[in-house]
């Protein structure tokens, strides 16, 4: 599958859950049932995925644990909160360039509407 294909397939899953569920839920709430979801839907989905960060010649195990990585090609930061902040941009997009993923989304189930709360964050994509 594509980055985009990917992203199609949470996108619609993230759906599902929020016009079921709505929003008000914590985080690890959603997370764990957008887990549950999208490995439903035949996707490899690491869970709290460890992504080392490499300066110099020192090699740090655990820079960064990313919500969620679909298929080792998206990364998913998921929020649940009223609104997204620059910050959370910014921290998905260091997690894009650490890691070498060309595409991130950054979900916020806090939104009333689902739509309103997915942005593409893109690294050389």
């Amino acid at each position: 599958m594509t980055e985009n294909e990917i992203a199609r397939v949470v996108v619609d899953s993230c759906y599902v859950i929020h016009s079921t569920l709505g929003p008000g839920l914590l985080e690890s709430v959603y997370e764990k049932i957008l887990l549950y979801e999208l490995r439903e839907r035949g996707c490899f989905v690491e869970h709290q995925a460890r992504l080392p960060v490499i300066w110099k010649n020192v090699f740090i195990d655990n820079g960064f644990r990313a919500d969620l990585v679909v298929e080792k090609k998206v990364i998913l930061e998921l929020k649940s909160v009223e609104s997204i902040a620059p910050v959370h941009y910014k921290q998905l997009l260091t997690y894009l360039r650490l890691s070498d993923a060309r595409l991130g989304l950054l979900i916020n189930f806090g939104e009333q509407f689902i739509k309103d709360g997915i942005r593409r964050v893109v690294n050389n994509l």
